[in-house]
C-alpha cells in the first residue's frame, strides 16, 4: 500500500513539474507589438537580457549545442624560428537562447534583429594552439532570430603554434591545426557542432587567402577528439589546415639569377686556356655570386637550413673549384713555357694513348685548340706526341734535355698538350658535378 502511494506521488510531482515548465516556456515569448512602427522596445527583452550571465537553458541537465564555422581570410606571417603561424579569420558561432522568441506575424513580419553582445550570453570558445590573448573588438553585435537562434561572428587575429618544416623552401607545404574548444564548459554543459560543411569552409577561405600574402590554401580536414583533463571531458573540433607557399617570387629572385651565373661560369671554360682573362673573369663571377647571396639573404628563412641554402653553398663551391682548375691549368702552361720538366714515361704513354684517333678520350677536344698542322700562337713548331716518338734527335739536343731524347721545345709541346687534355677532362668533370647537384636538388624538391 505504501509502495503504491509513493508511485502515485512521484507521478503527480512529474506532471506538476511538466505543467510548470510548459507555463514558463510560454512566458518566454516576447511581446513585440509595435516593432514595425515604433522600433524595438528594450523593455520587451529586459527579462532575457538579465539572464546573460547564465547559460541560456531551461533544463541545466541538457547541454547547449554551439555550431561553429570559420573563414580563413589571410596568412599574415609564418615564423619558422619561433614556430608560429599568424593568421586572420572570421569565427561564426550559432546557438539557441530559449528565453528570446517572438511571433513574426505579430511583429510586422520581423524575423531577425541585431543585438549588442553585451546583452547576450556568449560561449567561451577559444583556439587551443593560440599563443596570444583574444583581442575581440568592443561593440560587436549578433543576429537574433524569432525562434531564439543567436548568430555571432567575430574577427580574430590568431597567433598559433605550428610545427613548421622549411627544408623544402620555397616549395614547402605546412600543416597547421586550429582546435576549437571551451575552457569552462564540459561535455555535460556544452557540445560543439559544425554550422557548415568542411568543403564550404575550404571554398570560401581559398578565395580570400589566394588574394592575400604569399600562401595558398590547399585543403582543410576535420576531427572531433575529446579533451580529457582529470575527471572532466571537454568537447572540441580540430581542423587540419594545409597551406603552400607561392614560390614564383623566389624562383625569379633567387633561383634564376643563381642559374644564370652558373651557366656563365660553365661557359667561361671555352675561353682559351692560354688567355690571361679566364682567371680574372672567374674571380669576378665569384665575387658577383657572393654579392648576390648577401643581397638576397633577406628572402631566405632566418632559421634552419633549407635545401635552397645547401644548393647555393654547392654552387659557390663549384665556382671555387672552377677557379682552382683555372689556376692549375695556368700553372701547367706557365711551367711548360718556362722550364718544362722531364715527362714521366707513364704520363707520356697516357698522352699518346688519349690523343690516338682511335680512342675516344676526354683529351680529344684539345685538337679544337691545336689541330693538325696548327700550333699555339706563343708556341711555334708544335708537334704531336706520336710524331715525336719516332723522331731521332741530334746528340746536342739530347744533351740539352738530359739524355731524354727530346728537346726543350718538344717537351714544351707535350706539356701544353697535357694541359689541354687536363683542361678538357676537368671541364667535363665540372659539368658532371653541376648536373648531379641540379638533378639531386630537383628530385628532393619534387618529393
Amino acid at each position: 500500500m505504501e509502495g503504491g502511494w509513493s508511485g502515485s506521488r512521484g507521478l503527480l510531482l512529474c506532471l506538476t513539474a511538466s505543467l510548470l515548465l510548459q507555463g514558463r516556456a510560454n512566458a518566454f515569448t516576447i511581446n513585440c507589438s509595435g516593432f514595425d512602427r515604433h522600433g524595438v522596445d528594450p523593455l520587451a527583452f529586459r527579462t532575457a537580457f538579465k539572464q546573460k550571465n547564465f547559460r541560456p537553458v531551461i533544463n541545466y541537465s541538457i547541454p547547449t549545442q554551439v555550431n561553429i564555422s570559420f573563414t580563413l581570410s589571410a596568412i599574415l606571417e609564418v615564423d619558422a624560428q619561433l614556430q608560429l603561424l599568424t593568421s586572420f579569420m572570421w569565427l561564426d558561432m550559432i546557438w539557441n537562447n530559449p528565453f528570446i522568441s517572438w511571433d513574426p506575424e505579430e511583429c510586422g513580419h520581423i524575423n531577425k534583429l541585431t543585438v549588442t553582445t553585451e546583452n547576450l550570453w556568449l560561449p567561451d570558445i577559444f583556439i587551443v594552439e593560440s599563443m596570444d590573448v583574444d583581442h575581440t573588438m568592443e561593440g560587436l553585435s549578433a543576429y537574433v532570430t524569432s525562434d531564439g537562434h543567436i548568430v555571432y561572428s567575430k574577427p580574430m587575429r590568431v597567433t598559433s603554434i605550428c610545427r613548421l618544416d622549411i627544408f623544402y623552401f620555397p616549395f614547402d607545404q605546412q600543416n597547421c591545426t586550429f582546435t576549437f574548444s571551451s575552457f569552462l564548459y564540459t561535455v555535460e554543459n556544452l557540445l560543439l557542432g559544425m554550422e557548415k560543411e568542411v568543403w564550404e569552409i575550404v571554398d570560401t577561405s581559398r578565395d580570400f587567402v589566394s588574394t592575400h600574402g604569399q600562401w595558398e590554401l590547399l585543403g582543410i580536414n576535420k576531427a572531433n577528439p575529446k579533451l580529457s583533463m582529470g575527471s572532466s571531458i571537454y568537447d572540441q573540433i580540430m581542423f587540419y589546415v594545409a597551406i603552400r607557399r607561392k614560390s614564383r617570387r623566389y624562383v625569379i629572385n633567387l633561383l634564376m639569377p643563381s642559374s644564370f651565373l652558373m651557366v656563365i661560369d660553365a661557359l667561361s671554360f671555352f675561353l682559351p686556356a692560354e688567355s690571361e682573362s679566364r682567371a680574372p673573369f672567374k674571380i669576378t663571377l665569384l665575387l658577383g655570386y657572393n654579392v648576390f647571396l648577401l643581397m638576397m639573404n633577406k628572402l631566405l628563412p632566418a632559421s634552419g637550413t633549407p635545401l635552397i641554402s645547401i644548393y647555393f653553398a654547392l654552387c659557390l663551391s663549384l665556382m671555387v673549384v672552377s677557379l682552382l682548375e683555372t689556376i692549375f691549368i695556368t700553372y701547367l702552361l706557365h711551367l711548360a713555357t718556362t722550364q718544362p720538366p722531364q715527362m714521366p714515361g707513364w704520363l707520356h704513354s697516357l698522352l699518346l694513348y688519349c690523343t690516338s684517333p682511335k680512342i675516344l678520350c676526354p683529351a680529344a677536344l684539345w685538337r679544337e685548340n691545336v689541330g693538325p698542322g696548327l700550333t699555339p700562337s706563343h708556341l711555334p713548331g708544335l708537334t704531336e706526341p706520336r710524331e715525336l716518338a719516332g723522331k731521332n734527335l741530334e746528340p746536342r739536343e739530347e744533351d740539352l734535355n738530359g739524355g731524354s731524347g727530346m728537346t726543350k721545345a718538344q717537351l714544351t709541346d707535350l706539356w701544353v698538350q697535357f694541359s689541354h687534355m687536363m683542361d678538357t677532362f676537368l671541364f667535363r668533370l665540372y659539368l658532371l658535378l653541376l648536373a648531379s647537384t641540379i638533378i639531386t636538388v630537383i628530385v628532393l624538391w619534387s618529393s
